[in-house]
């Protein structure tokens, strides 16, 4: 069983302390720690075993999630079909937090007081590979996972545990008149469309983004302590041009327009100034290593 817990260290839900801990955040697991494993074989007792012939999936579920992704995702510059969309969909509804090592029980989600100061969000990596990665976000209540977007990117995202304001946009589609003038930084304002603002809980089906639709650009804001699984195909990668860029919203009325308006009164609440702005303090996360159940 896998567990998180903020500084300080962390015991699992049994009382046990096994721990390893990357920065200031700490990983448990569940009574006998991790061992390495070894064949039995007495000639090759001195060698470790092939891991990957011989290992069982711990998690059925997770392995069909892997599975699914490993045919629907092509590689970069393709974008998977409605009905391998719908498929993939129809695993991550059903995904559990115990299909990756999580509970409800952890201490994570159950803290006993408020945190100080800015809290971090933390993330750890399933598996990663050219065409997609499987990775989860730890969010702290009250933490933020500003603004950013997905260039050439289809991403999935089921919420496991906890609950989370999403806030999503898409670039308006518009003549180029109607893009934002400087400020007096000399940064442009784009405008987007808003395509959602709303809160999740782990009942929600999940959501899905593409790479010129469905909310590109999004946020993630904790309510509660929050993890949150997310596919994503392809992965980022600067090198292939697929960086992150963050932004930060501005009320479309906020912005005088001297060329008309674009949206109607009655639709100016759908819409938002971008601003492409440095990496906010609040992107930086803990990495932490995935000790939960195992794709094969």
């Amino acid at each position: 069983m896998t567990a998180l817990a903020s500084p300080g260290g962390l015991l699992d839900p049994a009382g046990d302390a096994a721990a390893s801990s990357v920065r200031h955040v700490s990983i448990g697991v569940g009574k006998g720690g991790i061992r390495k494993k070894r064949c039995r074989n007495t000639k090759a007792a001195k060698r470790p075993c092939d891991v990957k012939r011989m290992m069982v999936p711990e998690s059925l579920q997770l392995q069909r999630l892997f599975l699914m992704c490993r045919q629907v995702f092509k590689g970069p510059g393709t974008v998977p079909s409605d009905s391998d969309v719908k498929r993939l969909c129809r695993i991550l509804d059903d995904m559990m937090p115990e299909d990756v090592g999580l509970s409800s029980n952890l201490q994570f989600f159950n803290p006993k007081g408020a945190m100080e100061g800015n809290p971090r969000v933390t993330n750890t990596t399933i598996y990663k590979g050219n065409n997609f990665s499987l990775c989860i976000f730890f969010l702290p209540s009250t933490s933020v996972i500003p603004l950013h977007n997905h260039p050439g990117m289809t991403v999935f995202s089921k919420l496991l545990l906890g609950r989370m304001h999403i806030k999503a946009y898409d670039w308006a589609d518009v003549p180029s008149a109607a893009i934002g003038d400087s400020n007096k930084d000399g940064h442009t304002m784009r405008l987007a469309r808003l395509k959602a603002n709303k809160t999740f809980t782990p009942q929600c089906n999940t959501s899905v983004l593409y790479p010129t639709s469905g909310g590109n650009i999004h946020e993630f804001r904790a309510i509660t302590p929050c993890a949150v699984l997310d596919v994503l195909g392809p992965p980022y990668s600067k090198d292939d041009g697929r960086d992150c860029s963050y932004y930060k919203d501005i009320p479309y009325d906020a912005l005088p327009r001297a060329d008309g308006k674009v949206a109607k009164a009655e639709e100016s609440d759908l819409y938002g100034w971008l601003e492409e702005v440095e990496i906010p303090e609040e992107s930086k996360m803990d990495v932490i290593q995935y000790l939960g159940p195992q794709v094969i």
